[in-house]
């Protein structure tokens, strides 16, 4: 994937990203008594995983729901829960009762399968945040991007440390290899890295399952016998993990992340990782929904951008979160003072001077 040269702002994505061409089939009705059937009126969503620490449940879902719903269109959202084959019943279910249009977000491939399904019946499937072989478009931020600002994070962390980078012992921990994001959040993160001369001591099998990736690194930790200058961790949550057992070991290094989660803002404040990427699910959600609208609404969307292999791509711009700069996370409504300024961080959100 090619970097992006000009740069799109978080304030005004929803307003530039996608320009019209066609006209309306058919205004958006209110419910699923249209003459044009359900499938002309519904929006069909599956979402990966519910988990407490990923953001789809919390963050995706009502935004998702919201704007369709104030658009004037019918919703089904569902989540696969980690599940594969759960993933396929959901989309038969779904393409069953009708979709004007499926908004997938990939789980260990399943989407493939119903993508191609959708596509049979004429119908419009986006990708959203994950590339997803056969969608008709891709909805997701710059993430090879998302991999070169971890890798200057991690860089700038052993400049801090006084390591130079062609002698540093760096890990890398990716994410699960399933998941087209993660080839490039690392592939970014290792054109930044390499170029400055670092080559990676160890990389453990990616995953996105923390305990998982907390006992790759644990074992890589062994390997390396604790002479360590650095970790590039492709995510908050697996860099939690890896924390957890730098901190056993009475260890403090540069260690990367990105999602701007709870946890990754606490460690981002507390010293214990240099930077996390802040990809707000709002704007995400916002440039997914109005390309759905336009599609229910019969309308023909052009998308300025393109993947690689040709796939529209509505790229969305990322921001590395450093301790100066939580504040923007809050104010954008992602995380909230009481959430992250517990007890144990209080003291490190009053010196980055967040306030209630």
């Amino acid at each position: 994937m090619k970097l992006s040269t000009k740069g799109l702002s978080l304030l005004a994505v929803g307003a530039s990203i996608i320009a019209l061409s066609g006209c309306s089939a058919g205004g958006p009705t209110t419910g699923g008594d249209s003459s044009e059937g359900a499938a002309s009126t519904r929006a069909c969503v599956i979402l990966p995983d519910a988990d407490s620490g990923t953001r789809w449940e919390r963050g995706d879902r009502p935004a998702l729901d919201k704007a369709l719903k104030d658009a004037g269109y019918d919703t089904d959202i569902q989540n696969a829960k980690s599940d594969t084959t759960a993933y396929a019943t959901i989309a038969d279910q779904q393409l069953a009762q009708g979709c004007g249009v499926m908004i997938l977000i990939d789980y260990q491939g399943a989407a493939i399968q119903v993508a191609a399904k959708a596509k049979a019946q004429g119908i419009p499937v986006i990708a959203y945040d994950r590339p997803i072989e056969g969608a008709d478009y891709y909805v997701s931020f710059d993430n090879f991007h998302v991999g070169e600002l971890q890798g200057q994070s991690l860089l700038d962390g052993l400049e801090a440390a006084g390591v130079d980078p062609k002698a540093a012992q760096v890990i890398y921990v990716g994410g699960d290899a399933t998941d087209g994001n993660a080839k490039q959040f690392h592939d970014g993160a290792d054109s930044i890295l390499k170029a400055a001369g670092v080559v990676p001591v160890f990389e453990t099998k990616g995953t996105w399952v923390a305990a998982e990736a907390g006992t790759a690194f644990e074992q890589a930790y062994t390997t390396v016998q604790g002479n360590l200058d650095g970790v590039w961790v492709a995510n908050d949550t697996n860099a939690q993990a890896v924390i957890a057992v730098l901190d056993k070991n009475g260890k403090k290094i540069p260690v990367t992340g990105q999602d701007a989660s709870i946890i990754g803002l606490q460690n981002v404040l507390l010293g214990k990782q240099v930077s996390t990427i802040y990809k707000p699910f709002t704007v995400e959600a916002d440039a997914a929904s109005k390309l759905a609208i336009q599609i229910l609404g019969g309308e023909s969307p052009s998308v300025a951008d393109k993947t690689d292999d040709g796939v529209p791509y509505v790229k969305l711009d990322p921001e590395v979160i450093t301790p100066d700069k939580v504040v923007d996370v809050i104010d954008g409504g992602d995380a909230t003072y009481a959430d992250v300024c517990t007890a144990d961080v209080k003291a490190a959100c009053d010196a980055a001077g967040l306030t209630e």
